[in-house]
């Protein structure tokens, strides 16, 4: 009987679920919500990708499919009253905004907007914003916002959620605003300046439901210090904000205040999750931590920590025993043996790697089944690990352990992460056994290792959940295998430096989620965020798809080849390029594609850029950061090679030299704003160098020798100030140099192979015959100017002597201002 009740209880629920699912999909929006949705979509600048999202938003084409603005993509409704509620546009589609637009106030019952990482190019955030009073949620974090702070958020009473942090605001002078939001239980203001907002704990203190707060990097000053803490005089004191924090806040689970050059010891406090890295903190004091019983996280990375390990996991076994899980505390001093850490019966990361840590491994090391991280490295331990000993570790997927592997080595744990580089292990181990157990494996790399034989131990099926794979700098041979097409998780793939032959695989346009691709310095043939192919002997042209599948291309390195055909289809979508070099590209008429400089956006954009292009692996939201790749680069600046890494991100230049490209240099170029160097040497260009070349202010290298460029010099070259390289020798230039601030003291040889220039800092006087026309034309201004200036001196000096002459004669001699009548 009860498992027919219970049956029947089934059905009317599902019945029930289903009729609302009927309503929800016949639900429809007001026409005031869907005109201002679209008014919104009309200040959006969108990729390809984005534009296949947004293409139901409004369209004729789409109407039958999507007749209500309740079923567009990132946009939910009420089920009972059909009006906007929810607007999620963050993170999972890329476009950029010029503005948000007002009409968006008309979403008056909105209780969910997320915009982040939507790049608003510095403008401020809407006055309006504050009028959404029924929103619960707002997400406006990493939106290249700037201007004054949004204090208007303080109108949202309703808020739970807000997260602003990653912006580009002002200087906070204060947070009186804050405590209106009684309701928030979230609240990150990373990267705000809040160095003159000496209110902020107080503002927080007034928020009795925050669990959750974020003000990394924030540059906090410290908070009113009481009577009982008038000994301490330093304005970043961490002691005084712990007692703070530990007499007033009682709702606060997780906590970080990393990056903000806190001082001072650590005073008691509880919390589950604390986050203090990057500060300067200082000592490990006795009782820094008896009172931290719900801790389940502490990062204490990189500050000035020193004593005795032992004493400090003394304290912390007192009452976090059987709480904590994750445990960080690398690059600090302290110093000692490793005790017995068994007390901690739930830890599963440790990192206490760049200490003074000293003697052997304890044995209880070995018996904590539940470890899934050690990080133990740069340290003075000393000892043997044998394979035994990881027997009882089999949840463990990192480790910074330096391994000597035998060649029938089988790991007994499931890695998550591999980083194994330069020589480490050479050919000690079985890549495909390895491979084998990486059944849940995020992170593979096997740089400089000298390893040797086939690649196709890629295609075990344990490697599909990879999402960052280097084998760079290897002895790796034979074909990319057909396999790729199981690897759709990766993100960064770097086959670089290895004996890789044979064709490059259609299946490589299956990777729809790869950002960095590197398959330089290889011997492949045939045809075919960064994709390097240099350095191969590629053949015909360049495949549709790559325009297709990689849209978002930040570095295009197709060097040392031999493409030749039309680079039209593939250059028109890649609209994020920051860098392209092009290498022995056979393209006859690339210069008459006028779309080219129009696609790339990012080059048409001055300011900041991130200074890296980095991918970072982490497990869950308390995980740290354990393993970033940062991609690099080799490009030709200045005549010298570089590689670029920790300023990857700021290269913005445009380098096809020593091409056979041919045609005029088209005057779109100069919309390229934010180039800093561009490079058209050794090619068959001729025209005119276009006169708005002054237009391209952050110049800082250009080279157009030999080729064959006719006409004069622009004289608006000579307003780019900061230009440091100049390269114009071996053309048809003719006419004058034009005077400049710095256009003169270039060595005469960036001018040289130009017989009819003239002017410093060639030794080749001008004539009027060797100038330009538009150079004579100014010369003949100037004359006209200088017949000018004598025309008014003459009239104003023989106006002077007539008037002086004759009327001066009558106010000075007397006997002249009488006429005698006869």
């Amino acid at each position: 009987m009860g498992g027919i009740m219970l049956l029947l209880l089934l059905i009317t629920t599902l019945h029930v679920n289903l009729g609302q699912g009927d309503a929800n999909m016949t639900m429809r929006c007001t026409d005031k919500e869907m005109e201002a949705l679209l008014a919104f979509k009309q200040g959006l600048i969108m990729d390809e990708d984005s534009q296949v999202v947004f293409s139901p938003w409004g369209t004729e084409a789409a109407k039958q499919d999507f007749p209500t603005c309740c079923r567009w993509k990132g946009v939910s409704c009420d089920n009972q009253t059909g009006h906007v509620v929810r607007l999620h546009l963050g993170g999972y589609y890329f476009f950029q905004g010029t503005m948000i637009s007002p009409k968006l106030i008309e979403l008056k019952h909105l209780k969910y907007l997320d915009f982040w990482r939507t790049y608003f190019s510095g403008s401020q955030v809407p006055y309006f914003i504050g009028s959404l009073t029924n929103l619960r949620y707002l997400d406006l974090s990493w939106c290249s916002f700037g201007g004054k702070f949004p204090i208007q958020v303080g109108n949202l009473t309703n808020l739970q959620y807000l997260d602003l942090g990653g912006n580009d605001f002002g200087n906070v002078e204060n947070l009186n605003w804050l405590p209106r939001l009684s309701l928030l239980t979230y609240l990150e203001l990373s990267y705000a300046n809040l160095s003159n907002a000496f209110d902020w704990p107080e503002a927080v203190n007034k928020l009795p439901k925050l669990t959750y707060l974020t003000l990394r990097n924030c540059s906090l000053p410290s908070p009113p210090v009481r009577s009982t803490l008038s000994n301490i005089n330093s304005s970043k004191s961490l002691s005084s904000i712990f007692l703070w924090l530990s007499t007033n806040n009682t709702s606060l689970v997780d906590l970080s205040l990393s990056s903000n050059h806190l001082t001072g010891s650590i005073r008691d406090v509880s919390l589950a999750h604390v986050d203090l890295s990057e500060n300067q903190l200082e000592g490990a004091e006795p009782h820094s931590f008896s009172r931290l019983c719900s801790l389940q996280s502490l990062n204490l990375e990189r500050n000035n920590l020193s004593g005795q390990f032992s004493k400090f996991v003394q304290i912390l076994s007192t009452c976090a025993q059987n709480s904590l899980e994750r445990l960080w505390l690398s690059e600090n001093q302290l110093a000692g043996p490793l005790p017995d850490l068994t007390n901690f019966l739930s830890l599963k990361e440790l990192d206490i790697s760049y200490n003074q840590l000293s003697g052997r491994i304890p044995e209880s090391m070995w018996q904590m089944s539940k470890l899934e991280v050690i990080g133990l490295g740069v340290n003075a331990l000393e000892g043997v690990i044998s394979d035994s000993r990881f027997s009882k570790l089999s949840k463990l997927w990192s480790n910074s352990l330096v391994l000597n592997f035998h060649s029938n080595w089988i790991p007994h744990f499931q890695l998550k992460f591999i980083s194994l580089s330069s020589d480490i292990c050479a050919n000690r181990i079985s890549w495909y056994q390895l491979a084998f157990r990486l059944r849940s494996g995020i992170l593979l790399d096997l740089f400089n290792n000298n390893i040797s034989g086939w690649i196709s131990f890629l295609c075990a099926s344990a490697a599909m959940c990879l999402r960052f794979l280097n084998l760079s700098y290897n002895n790796l041979s034979g074909e990319l295998p057909e396999c790729l097409t199981h690897l759709g998780n990766l993100v960064m793939l770097d086959l670089s430096s290895n004996a890789l032959s044979g064709k490059i695989p259609t299946t490589i346009g299956s990777l729809f989620g790869i950002a960095t691709l590197k398959l330089r310095s290889n011997e492949f043939v045939g045809y075919l965020m960064v994709l390097d192919l240099a350095d191969n002997q590629l053949l015909r042209s360049i495949p549709e798809w790559l325009g297709a599948s990689f849209q978002k291309l930040v570095i295009l390195k197709l060097s040392s080849n031999y493409f030749n055909g039309s680079l039209k289809l593939a250059l028109a979508t890649m609209r994020s390029n920051t860098h392209s070099n092009f290498g022995c590209l056979t393209e006859q008429h690339f210069w008459r594609y006028t779309e080219l400089p129009k696609k790339l956006t990012t080059l048409a954009q001055k300011g900041n850029s991130i200074l890296t292009i980095e991918h970072s692996c982490t497990i869950d939201r308390y995980s740290r950061l354990w393993n970033i790749y940062e991609d690099d680069e080799i490009f030709i600046w200045k005549g010298s090679i570089h590689v670029y890494r920790n300023t990857l991100g700021l290269v913005r230049s445009i380098d096809f030299s020593s091409n056979r490209l041919t045609g005029e240099i088209l005057s779109e170029i100069s919309h390229l704003v934010g180039l800093v160097s561009l490079n058209l040497s050794r090619n068959q260009l001729s025209g005119q160098i276009t006169p708005d070349i002054g237009k391209l202010e952050s110049l800082d290298s250009l080279d157009l020798s030999r080729n064959h460029i006719d006409g004069g010099i622009p004289t608006s070259l000579a307003r780019i100030s900061h230009l440091g390289v100049l390269d114009l020798s071996h053309n048809n230039l003719i006419g004058k140099i034009p005077t400049g601030t710095q256009l003169q003291n270039f060595d005469h040889s960036v001018y040289a192979g130009n017989p009819h220039l003239c002017g410093p800092p060639l030794q080749n006087p001008c004539d009027i015959e060797d100038m330009g026309p538009d150079q004579v034309s100014n010369e003949e201004d100037k004359d006209d100017q200088l017949i000018r200036y004598g025309f008014y001196i003459s009239m104003g000096l023989g106006f002077f002597v007539g008037f002086w002459g004759v009327c001066g004669s009558l106010i000075f001699i007397k006997e002249w201002r009488y006429v005698k009548v006869l």
